[in-house]
């Protein structure tokens, strides 16, 4: 009886040891393998992902558009650990994927590795081609990748996903999708034991951008690149009243859904990320300055000689000829070197550099988009001499950015306040300053209304246009001066009297150097017009007919 107890409880102790050496085993020794196990599992079946947020255009009728969304691609996917003959599974996937088979045999080879992605956005002739195979430890299965439904459309505002340099890691890349990376990617969940700690899904971003103004402004800026043979352009179109981007584009363009068959210069944003000399454009800066200073008028006269001479160096008109006696408004409307020159020798060095810093040409306009960069006014600052502030007066010799340009002049179209820029809806407009007084950002706006009107080429009948062409030459910074080539701007904005919208267009280097007047100002004629149909704004000035 002692003996048979003796048994029965040494077996069961012996069971009870086997049993504790049994959970040692699978949770000590080998529990962390089981657990990088489940969360493979958990991972590749994307429980653990966090959803990123997707991005919206508007419309006029506050419609959300897709422009930047997640879509299920099929991927290719393996387990080095269940593949035994991992140079004959290399050789058939090599065939399938296109890929290297050497590169295969090394991503097989990592025997602790649990999942190794071997593509992603597999076709369906791969996705059947892989099944046909069955080879033991290569998967298939879903997973989410960003897709833009538009392509191109709005490519530098809205950016794209990539792998970051150090991992496999998928990470917002340029414009918004890097800027809002934190908010949009949320935060991926993860495994607490045998507890899953859910993932907090990215919020979702409704942009300013109304998907048509877009389209159409992008229409417009290719078919005038493609017909002057140009190197690129850009575009923005803003509410000045508040400083809602309602567009912006760039060119050369790219679509983010096949980022990689492009050169990473077609990724930067030349509207925010790259400075230029603006040329005439800034000439309603001076003016404003010189009115809001009290130094002069628009019916200042001046008698313009066709030239003026400063430390040496001789400027002359842009026609190369004298205009005789002129007023301020005529300098405007025929975009007279000399007069903006007489109108900044007027204001004096230290008013002219307080308005133009005022007006923003030296700060970050924040308005919400990576990489943004500040204008240059370095010759009115540390080279300080006549002729470089006489030069300025016409847009040579410093440089802005466009969104700085364009936020610049809206502030003369909205009474004379600065606006900050913004692209996310919902987004309080923000007050930054007021630069100039009401009195002399309606006389400019008169001025800029007559330039129009003396020009007639952006006229648009029963409406009042104010604007301002700039044919700047493009500095040569190998053997100084300037080159031949130009850069052509136009801002503009309407109705005049209650302006809904302002414009800026850019054309960079046309063929054949040819003015403003007849490349950019036709496209933004074009452009304002489609916006005053698409909006049904009512005319400002019923006294012009058709």
């Amino acid at each position: 009886m002692t003996f048979r107890l003796a048994t029965i409880v040494s077996g069961v102790i012996f069971i009870y040891s086997a049993l504790i050496f049994k959970i040692y085993y699978l949770q000590i020794e080998r529990g962390q393998d089981y657990i990088a196990k489940a969360e493979s599992q958990v991972g590749s079946a994307g429980l653990l992902r966090a959803r990123r947020g997707n991005i919206y255009f508007t419309d006029k009728n506050h419609n959300l558009i897709p422009a930047a969304i997640n879509k299920d691609y099929p991927v290719v996917y393996a387990v080095p650990k269940e593949i035994e003959d991992r140079e004959g599974a290399a050789g058939v996937l090599s065939q399938i994927l296109g890929l290297e088979k050497d590169k295969l045999i090394l991503k097989l080879s990592k025997l602790n590795d649990l999942y190794e992605l071997l593509l992603a956005k597999a076709s369906p002739e791969q996705v059947w081609a892989i099944q046909e195979a069955k080879i033991a430890g290569v998967y298939i299965n879903d997973k989410n990748f960003r897709f833009y439904p538009f392509e191109s459309l709005a490519a530098h505002i809205l950016g794209f996903l990539s792998p970051s340099d150090e991992d496999d890691q998928i990470i917002g890349r340029y414009g918004l999708e890097a800027y809002y990376e934190d908010s949009l990617s949320g935060r991926a969940g993860h495994l607490d034991g045998a507890k899953v700690i859910e993932p907090q899904h990215g919020k979702d971003l409704i942009l300013t951008i109304d998907r048509n103004i877009q389209a159409r402004g992008e229409e417009i800026l290719g078919d005038l690149i493609d017909q002057y043979n140009a190197v690129g352009g850009a575009l923005i179109v803003a509410d000045p009243k508040t400083g809602k981007i309602l567009a912006m584009a760039s060119a050369p363009n790219f679509d983010p859904n096949n980022y990689s068959e492009y050169s990473v210069e077609n990724f930067l944003n030349p509207t925010v990320e790259s400075v230029y000399e603006p040329g005439s454009i800034f000439k309603v800066i001076t003016m404003s300055a010189g009115i809001d200073a009290g130094k002069i008028t628009p019916e200042t006269t001046y008698y313009d000689s066709g030239s003026v001479t400063l430390n040496g160096r001789t400027i002359k008109n842009w026609d190369n000829k004298a205009h005789g006696t002129q007023t301020m408004t005529q300098v405007i409307e025929q975009s007279l070197n000399t007069g903006a020159v007489f109108a900044q020798r007027q204001t004096g060095r230290g008013d002219f550099y307080k308005y133009v810093e005022q007006f923003g040409f030296k700060d970050l306009t924040l308005v919400g988009l990576p990489d943004e960069v500040s204008g240059n006014l370095i010759n009115l600052e540390k080279n300080i001499r006549d002729i470089n502030f006489a030069t300025a007066s016409f847009g040579q010799g410093i440089s802005v950015t466009p969104i700085e340009l364009i936020s610049a002049i809206g502030a003369i179209a909205n009474d004379g306040v600065l606006m900050r820029p913004f692209l996310i809806e919902g987004t309080a407009p923000q007050v930054l300053r007021r630069v100039i007084s009401q009195e002399t950002a309606d006389q400019v706006t008169a001025m800029m209304v007559s330039a129009v009107k003396n020009a007639q080429i952006a006229q648009i009948p029963n409406y009042k246009i104010a604007g301002k062409t700039g044919t700047a030459q493009v500095p040569d910074f190998v053997r100084g001066g300037y080159t031949h080539q130009v850069i052509n701007t136009y801002v503009g904005f309407a109705p005049a009297t209650d302006p809904k919208f302002i414009i800026l267009v850019r054309l960079d280097k046309p063929e054949g150097a040819p003015l403003a007047g007849l490349t950019v100002v036709p496209a933004f004629r074009d452009l304002a017009h489609f916006i005053l149909n698409y909006y049904n704004i009512p005319p400002d000035d019923l006294a012009i007919s058709d």
